[in-house]
């Protein structure tokens, strides 16, 4: 190989070897590889078979989302009615004896005025 370099490349490839400190031989990169790396990658199979969920489906979660809707606005109802319900009545109730007093007055009103007036 030396003798087919130029003549000024010749005399240094006489010359002594450049001593090369540890540090510059580890600086260097090694491309090289091996077999191993060169080989393409075996995909393992799973040693235990996986068990997929089904997705909910969206007709199936649009309807149970629905009825659950549905049925928490009912019973979200339902009690907002029997309060009303109860309030009410009691109010009902609390008039129907202020009209039951107010009648009595005027019946003890009617009887106290017949007694003042003369029978003729």
């Amino acid at each position: 190989m030396a003798s087919r370099l130029p003549t000024t490349l010749r005399a240094f490839t006489r010359t002594a070897p450049v001593l090369r400190s540890p540090i510059s031989l580890q600086a260097q990169r090694s491309f090289q590889t091996s077999r191993r790396q060169l080989q393409d990658a075996v995909p393992v199979a799973p040693v235990a078979p996986v068990v997929q969920r089904r997705p909910v489906g969206a007709f199936r979660g649009t309807l149970f989302g629905f009825l659950l809707g549905s049925v928490l606005a009912g019973t979200g109802i339902y009690y907002y009615v029997i309060d009303e319900y109860k309030v009410s009545n009691e109010l009902l109730t609390e008039d129907i004896y202020a009209l039951q007093a107010a009648v009595q007055r005027i019946e003890a009103y009617v009887k106290n005025l017949e007694e003042q007036v003369p029978k003729k």
